[in-house]
């Protein structure tokens, strides 16, 4: 079942650096059978306090596959450089699929 990767970028102190961790990072997503779903397109809040800056999301296959890619050797650099050039909040989040009963 599809999971996804929702990160929120709140501040970005080191815009070439966030470049060079953009031009590298579609790479990996799509090595571990990962889709940009979401990238910094907010459109409106529809209920509640909580305004996203910059929203990210990301569809993998399953759980696993997300958890795998966050934490491979492939994505290490490229987390270490997000982390240094940017104030993010993230979360996995597991998919669900309607059907009967459901």
């Amino acid at each position: 079942m599809a999971a996804f990767v929702f990160f929120d970028v709140r501040e970005i102190h080191d815009p070439e650096r966030l470049g060079a961790y953009r031009a590298k990072v579609f790479e990996t997503v799509e090595h571990f059978g990962g889709r940009y779903r979401v990238l910094g397109d907010m459109d409106s809040v529809l209920e509640g306090d909580w305004t996203p800056n910059i929203p990210v999301l990301i569809e993998f296959p399953d759980s696993q596959t997300a958890r795998a890619w966050y934490e491979s050797d492939l994505y290490a650099p490229l987390k270490k450089d997000r982390i240094a050039s940017a104030r993010c909040d993230g979360v996995l989040l597991g998919g669900f699929e309607h059907g009967p009963g459901t």
